[in-house]
């Protein structure tokens, strides 16, 4: 193993080992002694980088958000009508529920943990906050928030149906709510 000096990505290969781990095991399998075996790094590695395993689990989780941001970001950025806004919600539904099951499973384990204990539901206020302000871009807000909603609900079923729904569903249910009002795009 090398040490700190040589090691300039120590940090971040704790925090995916992190993430692997709960893939694999679930929040409650992880402990510092297996998430440094995985990382390939001293035990004493841990508490030098993080103040204790919520620390670590806060911190993981909040890398886990940023990638589903930059997830929203890469479907809604071309966007630049309210049609193809609601193409781009239709699509970024069926890459998050056809993409790997690692990123479901690392949500899931998110809320968990959110339910429970009141920083993770911080760190979830403010991810569905930054998906919101992204959906707003091209949605009032009341819509972004339905929107919101629709994409985790649409998501997670998708992902857990043995016969998921075709783009047909999706691309009505996003029509269905982006045009339910009278003022439904900002564009």
């Amino acid at each position: 193993m090398a040490t700190g000096h040589t090691d300039p990505h120590r940090r971040e290969r704790i925090l995916a080992a992190t993430l692997d781990l709960i893939v694999e095991e679930g929040v409650a399998g992880v402990s510092h002694r297996k998430i440094a075996a995985r990382a390939q790094v001293p035990l004493g590695s841990m508490t030098y980088h993080f103040t204790g395993m919520d620390d670590l689990l806060r911190e993981a989780f909040t890398g886990h958000a940023d990638h589903y941001v930059t997830v929203f970001e890469h479907h809604l950025g071309e966007a630049t009508t309210p049609d193809q806004a609601r193409e781009a919600v239709t699509d970024l539904i069926h890459a998050l529920s056809e993409g790997p099951g690692r990123d479901l499973i690392l949500t899931q384990e998110l809320y968990t943990l959110a339910a429970r204990h009141e920083p993770y539901r911080v760190l979830c206020r403010t991810w569905m906050r930054r998906s919101r302000d992204l959906l707003e871009q091209h949605f009032p807000p009341p819509t972004a928030r339905q929107l919101d909603a629709l994409i985790e609900g649409l998501t997670l079923h998708r992902a857990m149906d043995d016969n998921p729904p075709d783009r047909a569903l999706t691309r009505e249910a996003v029509a269905r709510i982006t045009r339910a009002s009278p003022s439904t795009s900002r564009n």
